[in-house]
């Protein structure tokens, strides 16, 4: 464990200039061409460390995570066989109904997901069954965007990872305790969602799109995460991965309805 932390906190100059590059797109909300820093990052470890610095500089404390390329589709996208994540800061995670400014985003997509937030802190060792009883569940609707132009859906993947998994922002919704919503494991992959954009329906889609479960997902971080020196401890949240490809994020109203007792998540997005 020790050595793994150790492994992403030393970082070569390149990286090093890059987290703070990514910085400073991300306090000054300017994009960055990707032509400056195409095939800079060699590595998926050598992109979680600079995810790893990029965090320590935005100084505020790791609400939870959010997991990108959780399907074939997306994954074919990225040139990628497996999920990737990246952390999140507390104040980017918003209780529905919320407001955000478009202005304050560059090129964001919106996807629909669902979000677990950890209430007894998760191990390696849990199976979905402990993950189940040790979390609890809620629709999200999530604002992935990018610190770099003309992103979707063509970035290399270790410059989606430099960038926190593209973080943007998180509207989670009414929060339940996840062995109360589901009966099972099995259950985790049976949820549907609908997207609305000001009333009008734009997308269906369902959670076996999220690695066949979310428990999965979730799953599959907390072993990352090991990997890295790191752990889901309680309170922080985790967004799982979209049912649907996103569409672009505009202004107007957007709402996300779940079955199972999930109820609707919604968010508005001003000028």
């Amino acid at each position: 464990m020790e050595k793994q932390q150790n492994k992403l906190a030393a970082l070569t100059e390149t990286e090093e200039t890059l987290a703070n590059t990514l910085y400073q797109a991300y306090t000054t909300n300017q994009s960055l061409d990707v032509a400056d820093w195409s095939n800079k990052v060699p590595d998926e470890e050598s992109a979680y460390r600079v995810q790893n610095r990029l965090m320590e500089l935005k100084n505020e404390a790791v609400g939870g995570y959010k997991i990108s390329l959780t399907s074939e589709e997306t994954q074919k996208m990225f040139d990628s066989d497996s999920p990737l994540y990246g952390a999140q800061v507390e104040s980017r995670f918003l209780h529905s109904p919320a407001s955000f400014a478009l202005s304050d985003m560059l090129e964001p997509l919106i996807e629909v997901e669902l979000a677990f937030r950890v209430d007894k802190d998760l191990s390696p060792e849990d199976d979905l069954e402990q993950l189940m009883q040790k979390t609890s569940v809620a629709g999200a609707l999530e604002v992935p965007d990018c610190r770099f132009k003309d992103w979707f859906p063509s970035l290399e993947k270790n410059l989606v990872v430099s960038d926190a998994a593209v973080g943007g922002l998180v509207v989670v919704g009414d929060l339940f305790p996840t062995t109360v919503v589901f009966e099972s494991v099995k259950a985790v992959s049976e949820v549907h969602c609908a997207l609305k954009f000001n009333d009008q329906s734009l997308k269906k889609g369902t959670s076996s799109e999220v690695l066949g479960n979310p428990l999965k997902s979730l799953q599959w971080l907390v072993a990352k995460l090991q990997q890295h020196g790191k752990k889901l401890t309680a309170g922080q949240y985790v967004s799982t991965g979209t049912f649907v490809l996103p569409p672009k994020l505009q202004e107007g109203t957007w709402s996300a309805h779940f079955d199972n007792g999930l109820g609707d998540v919604e968010l508005n997005v001003t000028k």
